[in-house]
């Protein structure tokens, strides 16, 4: 697994952290189903641009398709529309508590699935990243715990779309190149969304809001971003990581988001920092740098072995 990888995947985290801020800026103009649909019209249109400027070439392969639908159906179709409905019926900190759970389900699906099984200390350190991420949560549920059964169904489907795209686009990487998953998956979330978005404002008798909500300046900074940096280099680059390395070491890093989002939170939005944050972030990070170097320990020491048993 080379430094790339590791590089991408700070990226994608540093994002997707950002992309919480971004997101609680938008909905203040916008629904969230809104939201999501201008997300990946705009992803497409930018991806379509730089397709038909030759700038990336995208394969139309009919051997592929079956790959494609599947890495597109569990994210972002399946895993918006859980996390979407799952967020209206439950608390901010009960979703990012469930979402925490997503490289635990990774790991889990990946070991039977692709047979990627991480060694003993690597799940130690995995479970210690996820619980830093439960211990911000917990404190800042200010709501108490009280989940809505539907909410709470609505939400694990979320992570197990999660998981399950992680296991469809590593499989996927054999036979597709990460852009070319990238696009498709911006392709299908466009088309989705937006159905779903028009045909919320056409029951609602309010379509001219489809183009009337852009005209608020403060609406356009975070879709662009949401849709162009988001939306096509973060999940370029997840795609990307999940090509170079097993599943349960490319989702460990999604962890680093919630670091990120606090930071993000506190230096731009004026929130505020407390104890459990620093905690959490602690066992993030040393859940995070232990779960990729132990691989590499690992990696390290079966070179040797076989080395040593050669001579």
């Amino acid at each position: 697994m080379t430094k790339r990888v590791h590089i991408a995947g700070i990226l994608f985290a540093s994002i997707f952290g950002f992309s919480f801020m971004f997101s609680k800026i938008a909905l203040d103009f916008v629904s969230p189903i809104g939201l999501i649909a201008y997300r990946f019209l705009i992803a497409f249109i930018a991806f379509e641009i730089l397709r038909l400027t030759k700038v990336v070439k995208i394969r139309f392969q009919k051997s592929s398709f079956k790959y494609l639908f599947m890495v597109a159906l569990f994210q972002p179709v399946l895993y918006f529309l859980f996390e979407t409905f799952g967020l209206e019926l439950t608390t901010s900190g009960e979703a990012g508590m469930m979402i925490a759970l997503i490289p635990i389900f990774v790991t889990l699906l990946s070991s039977v699935i692709l047979k990627e099984k991480p060694n003993g200390i690597q799940f130690i350190f995995i479970l210690l990243s996820v619980s830093g991420v439960i211990f911000i949560q917990i404190f800042k549920s200010s709501d108490g715990l009280d989940v809505n059964l539907l909410g709470f169904f609505l939400l694990l489907g979320a992570v197990l779309a999660a998981a399950l795209f992680n296991i469809a686009s590593r499989t996927a990487s054999k036979a597709l190149k990460p852009f070319e998953l990238t696009y498709f998956m911006m392709l299908f979330g466009a088309v989705t969304f937006n159905i779903m978005y028009l045909v919320k404002l056409l029951t609602e008798s309010r379509v001219s809001d489809y183009i009337t909500n852009l005209y608020h300046i403060e609406l356009l900074l975070p879709i662009l971003y949401l849709g162009i940096v988001a939306s096509i280099g973060g999940f370029f680059l997840v795609n990307f990581a999940l090509s170079k390395a097993p599943a349960h070491i490319t989702s460990i890093y999604s962890n680093l988001s919630t670091i990120v989002a606090v930071i993000a939170g506190a230096l731009l939005l004026q929130e505020k920092l407390y104890f459990y944050h620093y905690i959490g972030s602690l066992m993030i990070v040393i859940g995070v740098y232990g779960t990729v170097s132990f691989r590499r320990y690992r990696n390290q020491k079966f070179i040797q072995t076989n080395i040593t048993g050669s001579e």
